[in-house]
This record gives structure tokens, C-alpha cells and sequence, in this order.
């Protein structure tokens, strides 16, 4: 069993798991407030400089001016992705008077007074300041290009804290130095240092404008807190009763707790006509009794958790793990 106590499963090799028959766990929502506050955050220092007048402070600069600096309430800000982190940010910007606009490729129900758009170039060419809550998929990589940062609305300011594939940097850094873009904020980004020993290098470095942060956006105390404890209670879960729930690489499957008197027989293997039928001969044959199953099945792979009757030894356990679609086998009792 891996646990990631985070939400990306980019450091592991899921398909070389689930071909093993490990569990893959993660905790993609208990950061969900941390990711939201910081975004709240950044619209507020973009739209104030307050990063920029922070760096004249330190070095040495007073600059008191209001040139470019506005509040929030009444700009329109447009979410791209509704989901957990999205509709909290929506909720948040209403309360400072933020217009919120929002396009999700899923039909969502709107938070307060948020309102749903067509499309993303509608959402681009209307709002004053993009946030950006998207997963890592073909649809959304380089999803903000030249093409669509050029949609956006001269002036306006970008945020991703999703993922770093989303935003063609040198494209943002181009529309930044030709003032199309007046501010952005990047919480991630398409290779990032392996370790907090290791160089960083962005095309947006040293920009003025511009807010670069550590992926730290869902590292909070309280959202470390969190994530330890769902990924821990999830691989529990998986240690004692074969529960899959919510894995990312594996069959979601789950029975109740087993009965006193009952073992439980955990079962990854190809996902083939014919190898439940071996296995019910094989229970069968041994005169075991099946009190419950569950079988699911994505692509290649299959997981079936059956409760059986006490088994007196490991004999059937052993004619199960010689079945040749076999990937892993477990016995619980």
C-alpha cells in the first residue's frame, strides 16, 4: 500500500502499482480551505501590489502612491474548474464583493451568486482576474496559451494554483511585458526542484507584478493535520478489511466489516473471462461457503473481496494464488 499525504500522485508510478496489486491513496480534499485562502490572498495582493511595494520596502524604496492599486469588490472574477477548492474561492469572493463567474466542464450548482458561462473564452474575455482549480489531463494541459491569454481582457491578472501544465509560462511572461496582462500569481509550475536544495527557475522570475510562491498553496498545519489523518485512516482501511475506496489506481471495493467466523479472501488479478468461475470451484471443491462478494473491474485489472467460510488452513489460499491470472492475493482472518 503507498500512501501520498497530498493530492498529486505524480511521483509514483500508478499503472506499475495497480499491475502489482498495491493500493495508491491520496487526500484530495483536506487541503481544499488552504488552496482557497491563499488564492483569496493573491487576488487581494495583485490588485494592491502589495508584493511588489513589500520588495521596495526591503530595499529601501518608500514608494506611497496609488497608481495601479484597486480594491476587489465589484471586479468579476472568473474560476475555471468548480470543484472542492473553486466553489470555496467563489464563496470567499462573494463575501469581499467579487462578481464571480465560473466554467466547469461538468455541470455544477453555484455557490451564493455565482454564475455559470458557456465557455472559457467567454469566462477570459469578462473577467478582470482568472483563477485557475483544474486537474492534470490532456484537456487541460497548455490550456492557457497565447491564444487564450490573448482572450483575456487587457489589464487582466491570472492565478494558477493548480497544476503546472496548465500555464504556457512563456507565453504569460510575453503578455506580462507587453502590459496585456497586468499581474499573475503561480503557485506551481511544469518542473519543479526535486528538493529545497535545488535551484528554481521560471521565465516570470524577477517580474515585476508577479507572485511565484513553493507549491505551497495546500501546506498549511491544519491541512497537514487533515491529510495525515484521512490518508492514514484510508490505508488502515485497506490493512484490515481490503477497502479500496477511494484509491487512484485500483478498483474502488468495499464489504462491511466481516462476521465472526468468517475469513476474508482478497483477490487482484487480469480482468479475463473465466477467473471468477476457477475461484468458486476451487471454494467450492474445499467445501467453503461464500457469504459475500464483491467483484469491480477497470481495464486490465480486477479486485474481488470475498467473505468465506473459517478456513482450518492455508490450502485454499494457496490453489487461489495458483491461479495464473493471479496478481496478488490476501487472507484475512
Amino acid at each position: 500500500t503507498i500512501g501520498c499525504f497530498c493530492i498529486g500522485t505524480n511521483q509514483v508510478d500508478l499503472e506499475a502499482a495497480a499491475s502489482r496489486g498495491i493500493a495508491v491513496f491520496n487526500s484530495p480534499f483536506c487541503n481544499t480551505r488552504s488552496v482557497a485562502e491563499m488564492t483569496i490572498a493573491e487576488i487581494i495582493g495583485l490588485e494592491r501590489r502589495l508584493f511588489d511595494k513589500n520588495m521596495a520596502m526591503h530595499q529601501g524604496q518608500w514608494d506611497k502612491s496609488a497608481v495601479n492599486s484597486h480594491e476587489v469588490r465589484g471586479h468579476t472574477l472568473g474560476i475555471v474548474g468548480y470543484g472542492h477548492i473553486g466553489s470555496q474561492v467563489s464563496v470567499l469572493a462573494e463575501a469581499l464583493g467579487m462578481r464571480v463567474l465560473y466554467y466547469d466542464i461538468i455541470s455544477k450548482m453555484p455557490m451564493g451568486n455565482a454564475m455559470p458561462v458557456g465557455s472559457l473564452k467567454e469566462l477570459l474575455q469578462t473577467s478582470d482576474i482568472v483563477t485557475l482549480h483544474v486537474p492534470e489531463t490532456e484537456e487541460t494541459r497548455n490550456m492557457i496559451d497565447a491564444k487564450a491569454i490573448k482572450k483575456m481582457k487587457p489589464g487582466a491578472m491570472l492565478i494558477n494554483n493548480s497544476r503546472g501544465s496548465v500555464v504556457d509560462l512563456e507565453a504569460l511572461a510575453a503578455a506580462l511585458k507587453s502590459d496585456h496582462i497586468r499581474g499573475a500569481a503561480l503557485d506551481v509550475y511544469p518542473s519543479e526542484p526535486g528538493s529545497n536544495d535545488s535551484p528554481f527557475q521560471c521565465p516570470l522570475s524577477g517580474m515585476p507584478g508577479v507572485i511565484l510562491t513553493p507549491h505551497i498553496g495546500g501546506s498549511t498545519e491544519e491541512a497537514q493535520i487533515s491529510i495525515a489523518r484521512e490518508v492514514s485512516r484510508k490505508m488502515v482501511a485497506f490493512q484490515e478489511r481490503g477497502t479500496t475506496t477511494s484509491a487512484v489506481n485500483v478498483p474502488e471495493v468495499d464489504l462491511p466489516r466481516r462476521r465472526e467466523g468468517q475469513d476474508r479472501i482478497l483477490h487482484f488479478h487480469h480482468n479475463v473471462p473465466g477467473v471468477l468461475s476457477k475461484m468458486h470451484t476451487i471454494l467450492a471443491d474445499g467445501h467453503v461457503n461464500i457469504h459475500a462478494e464483491y467483484l469491480q473491474s477497470t481495464g486490465d485489472l480486477s479486485y474481488v473481496i470475498l467473505d468465506v467460510d473459517s478456513l482450518p488452513d492455508d490450502s485454499v489460499p494457496r490453489q487461489l494464488s495458483a491461479i495464473e491470472e493471479t496478481i496478488r492475493l490476501r487472507h484475512l482472518h
